[in-house]
């Protein structure tokens, strides 16, 4: 499979967050060689065309216009062509990509391996998509269930742009926003939780760098058969039973969104209470783990049939 004696990467927009994120995960690998083009010649389509013909593996941290046209260019090499993974919303609920949650279900893995195209999850889908699915794989929610998703993230989500305004002191400690409710994340959100529903999502910024937490209230009297919280909490456990990175935990009276952070952990709560008929399910995650730089190296290792888990931690 590979082009050189060891598998080689190429990110494609390795000077963002996301990019220098996988590139610093990355380089703890023995097992593969990062690959990097001149920064003067990386808006070069042929240099960029140049590379992807050397490696293995692309992966793309661009946004979504420019990650459209690398993806093309890749098509264009045919048989030769790079596998790619990319990073933006582009191609997330494009049925020629694979959808690169491992822990959609048992067989994502196996997908995610065979595939020559992966588009990486979204952070704020992630955790809901996990919380959300067995309920309705298991036909405890209806697909049209009125869903809302709350979320907070650190401001290292937001990009360049956001950082730089939260590291000068120049952005509020706490903002929602989103409120058009149009966010780009729904269309993914909505189409691999199985809703048929458009749920309402709330995403929130705070002043901390990175870590996130999605929480979803939940009515338990208008699920089938008015599910105790524990049941809940058990069938995420029984569906979660193996899996390296995702923990169903015990709730909380109160979390925080960065005790994660740095890892490819995400864990998920059921916060309950009988007696009012009420639960706020919760994921907490890092935005810069498993929902992006993280999430993109557990892909490569699946798509390089290379081992990973001493990289998804970052070095200190």
């Amino acid at each position: 499979m590979a082009k050189g004696s060891i598998p080689s990467v190429f990110i494609d927009g390795e000077a963002g967050t996301t990019g220098l994120e996988i590139r610093e995960r990355l380089a703890l690998n023995a097992a593969l060689a990062i690959r990097s083009i001149d920064p003067e010649r990386r808006k070069d389509p042929g240099a960029r065309r140049a590379m992807m013909e050397e490696v293995d593996l692309v992966v793309l941290c661009l946004p979504d216009v420019a990650a459209k046209e690398s993806a093309a260019i890749a098509e264009a090499m045919g048989d030769t062509a790079p596998k790619l993974i990319d990073a933006s919303t582009a191609h997330r609920v494009n049925p020629g990509w694979a959808y690169g949650l491992p822990e959609l279900t048992r067989d994502q893995p196996g997908i995610i391996a065979r595939a020559q195209r992966v588009a990486n999850p979204g952070c704020y889908p992630t955790g809901a998509v996990l919380l959300l699915r067995p309920l309705i794989d298991a036909g405890l929610m209806a697909p049209d269930f009125p869903v809302t998703v709350n979320a907070i993230s650190g401001y290292s989500g937001g990009g360049n742009a956001m950082i730089a305004e939260y590291e000068k002191r120049q952005a509020p400690d706490y903002e929602l926003y989103g409120l058009t409710l149009e966010h780009k994340h729904v269309a993914e959100l909505q189409h691999y939780t199985g809703l048929t529903r458009r749920p309402i999502f709330v995403p929130a910024v705070g002043d901390f760098r990175q870590g996130m937490i999605d929480s979803i209230p939940l009515h338990l009297d208008m699920l089938r058969g008015s599910p105790k919280p524990a049941e809940i909490e058990e069938l995420l456990r029984i569906r979660y039973k193996g899996m390296e990175f995702v923990r169903v935990v015990p709730a909380e009276a109160k979390l925080e969104p960065q005790a994660l952070n740095g890892t490819n952990m995400i864990e998920l709560r059921v916060h309950g209470h009988d007696r009012h008929g009420h639960a706020v399910l919760t994921a907490r995650f890092d935005n810069l783990g498993k929902g992006a730089s993280g999430a993109a190296v557990q892909n490569i290792g699946l798509m390089l049939g290379i081992p990973v888990t001493a990289t998804l931690a970052r070095a200190a």
